[in-house]
C-alpha cells in the first residue's frame, strides 16, 4: 500500500489547459473522491495518475516513486472504468485473472487469487458465466474484482457507478464502502455524484475548470464552503446565495437584501475590507425555519411550489417584497405551506454564509 502525490500537475490539450496547476496529496489508505461538472478535469486527472494521459509539467508519485513516464502497468495501480470493459468471450474467472495471465504467474497463484476477490464480492457462483449472462451489479462486481486480484498500491475508479439505476448504485455504494474497509487500499474515486462522494469518501476533493476549489471532508465542505462554486455546488437542494449589503449599526450591524433585512454574524464587521464591500450570503434551505405564529420573521416567502416528501417539504418561491430573488426552504412535512401562499420563514446568524462576492471566497469569523 502506497500514498500518492501530485505536485504542480498541469494537462494541456493544445492550446486549451484542462487541468491547471494540480496540487494533491492522497494519504496511504485513503479514500478521495474527486468530485466536479462534467468538463470540470477530474476524470483528466485520474487518467494521468493512471498513465492513460501524458502529463504536460509536474510530476506523479506512488509510494514516493516518481512514476510521471512510466507506463501504466510499471505503475503497480489498478483501474475500474466507467464502462465494464469486461471480454464477452471470456467467463467470469478468465475476466478476473486476465492480468494475471498476461503476467505469467503460477496457474496456482491464479486460482487462489480470483477465489479469494470472487469470496470478497461474494459472486463465487458466477465464475463460469460470460459477461451477458450477469446483471449491471454483477458485471460490476467482476469488474472490481479484476481489479482487486492484481492487488495494486492505488485504485482508481473512474464513475464506476454512473450507469447503474437508483437502487443499484445504493446499494453498491454501501459495498464499495466496505469493501475499502476490508482492503484498506488507497483509493481515488471520480464522480459528479454528491451522494457517492459524501458516503464513501474520506476527504473530497471539488473541481472547477481545472482548478482544486477545495479539499476538505464530507463535513468541512458542506458545513464550511471556502468558495462560491462550493457553496452552490455542494447540498441538495442547492444553498440559496442572495446578493447583500452590510449596514453598520447596534449589536453588530444588519445585512440589507432585495427586499429583506436580518441581523449580520457579530464577526462579520471585522472580517471587512469596507462597508461597501459586495457581499454574497448563502443560507442552506434546511437552515431556514417556519417562524412561531406571532414572532418576527426574517423573510417571507411567496410559495410557488410545494414539494411533499412526507417527512419534509421542498417550498420553492420569491421573496416577498423583492423583484423576484428566488428562495428555496426545507420545512417540516407537516408546516402549513400552500402554492401561492406566504410562508415566514426565520434564520440564525450563526447558520449564514458569507462570501467575497468579487473574489467568491467565504470570510469566516
Amino acid at each position: 500500500m502506497a500514498g500518492l502525490e501530485l505536485r504542480s500537475v498541469v494537462k494541456r490539450f493544445g492550446e486549451v489547459t484542462v487541468v491547471q496547476q494540480l496540487d494533491l496529496a492522497v494519504r496511504e489508505g485513503e479514500f478521495v473522491v474527486l468530485l466536479g461538472e462534467s468538463g470540470c478535469g477530474k476524470s483528466t486527472t485520474l487518467r494521468m495518475v493512471a498513465g492513460l494521459e501524458e502529463v504536460s509539467e509536474g510530476t506523479i508519485l506512488i509510494g514516493g516513486r516518481d512514476v510521471t513516464h512510466l507506463p501504466p502497468m510499471a505503475r503497480d495501480i489498478a483501474m475500474v472504468f466507467q464502462n465494464y470493459a469486461l471480454y464477452p468471450h471470456m467467463n467470469v474467472a478468465q475476466n478476473m485473472s486476465f492480468a494475471l495471465d498476461l503476467a505469467g504467474r503460477p496457474a496456482r497463484e491464479i486460482a487462489d487469487k480470483v477465489a479469494a476477490a470472487a469470496k470478497v464480492l461474494n459472486i463465487e457462483h458466477l465464475l463460469q458465466r460470460k459477461p451477458k449472462e450477469l446483471s449491471g451489479g454483477q458485471r460490476r462486481r467482476v469488474a472490481i474484482g479484476r481489479a482487486i486480484v492484481r492487488e495494486p498500491q492505488v485504485f482508481l475508479f473512474d464513475e464506476p457507478l454512473s450507469n447503474l439505476d437508483a437502487k443499484l448504485r445504493g446499494h453498491m455504494r454501501a459495498e464499495l464502502a466496505l469493501l475499502h474497509e476490508r482492503l484498506a487500499k488507497t483509493t481515488v474515486y471520480v464522480t459528479h455524484d454528491q451522494v457517492e462522494a459524501m458516503t464513501l469518501a474520506d476527504r473530497i476533493v471539488i473541481f472547477d475548470k481545472g482548478r482544486i476549489q477545495q479539499i476538505g471532508t464530507p463535513g468541512e465542505v458542506f458545513n464550511h464552503p471556502a468558495t462560491l462554486f462550493v457553496a452552490g455546488f455542494i447540498g441538495t437542494p442547492s444553498m440559496n446565495l442572495l446578493p447583500m449589503r452590510f449596514v453598520d449599526g447596534a449589536g453588530g450591524g444588519n445585512l440589507h437584501g432585495d427586499g429583506f433585512t436580518m441581523p449580520a454574524p457579530p464577526w462579520l464587521r471585522a472580517r471587512l475590507s469596507s462597508v461597501s464591500q459586495p457581499l454574497t450570503v448563502g443560507v442552506r434551505p434546511q437552515a431556514l425555519h417556519v417562524a412561531p405564529e406571532g414572532s418576527a420573521a426574517a423573510l417571507s416567502m411567496q410559495v410557488q411550489v410545494v414539494e411533499y416528501l412526507g417527512t419534509e417539504s421542498q417550498v420553492v418561491g420569491v421573496i416577498a417584497g423583492s423583484s423576484g430573488q428566488r428562495l428555496t426552504a426545507t420545512v417540516p412535512g407537516d408546516a402549513h405551506a400552500c402554492m401561492h401562499g406566504v410562508l415566514a420563514l426565520q434564520v440564525r446568524a450563526d447558520d449564514l454564509h458569507v462570501f467575497d462576492t468579487g473574489t467568491g471566497l467565504a470570510l469566516r469569523p
